[in-house]
């Protein structure tokens, strides 16, 4: 099993938790020298806030853990693509590598019309795309 196995593994036991609790079924957590320093799930509904997605929920996390905004060093594991605001947090936050596993056709920040995870038509300040990688549990 490799580390990305591991971590994937572990957004998915968030995402049944967050399920359980009638949220969407995502988990996500933020690694660094591959050690976990955040992980989280879906809270849009039980926070009343659209904007508590599992990825940002572990982004914030992460920030107040480490004192800085910039996760240049930091990969990010999630259970369900980025969709384009959560894309934003990335890019903005400069995340190094996103790994998720299953495509959001319609909003996705990598696969839909508007990739802003991976795409370079950004303002010069904005900070080059990470990593970004489709994990398969069949083959990682």
């Amino acid at each position: 099993m490799t580390d990305d196995d591991v971590m994937m593994h572990r957004c998915e036991a968030l995402g049944r938790e967050a399920a359980a609790k009638g949220e969407a079924p995502v988990g996500a957590v933020i690694v660094q020298n591959g050690i976990i320093i955040s992980e989280a799930q879906e809270a849009s509904k039980s926070k009343q806030d659209i904007t508590c997605h599992a990825e940002i929920e572990a982004i914030r996390l992460a920030t107040q853990k480490l004192h800085n905004r910039i996760l240049s060093d930091c990969e990010l594991y999630t259970t369900h693509e980025p969709c384009v605001m959560c894309s934003y947090v990335i890019r903005f936050h400069r995340i190094r590598r996103v790994v998720y596993k299953n495509a959001s056709e319609y909003l996705g920040g990598d696969t839909s019309s508007m990739p802003v995870l991976t795409t370079g038509e950004v303002p010069a300040h904005w900070s080059k795309p990470p990593v970004v990688e489709r994990w398969d549990d069949a083959g990682g």
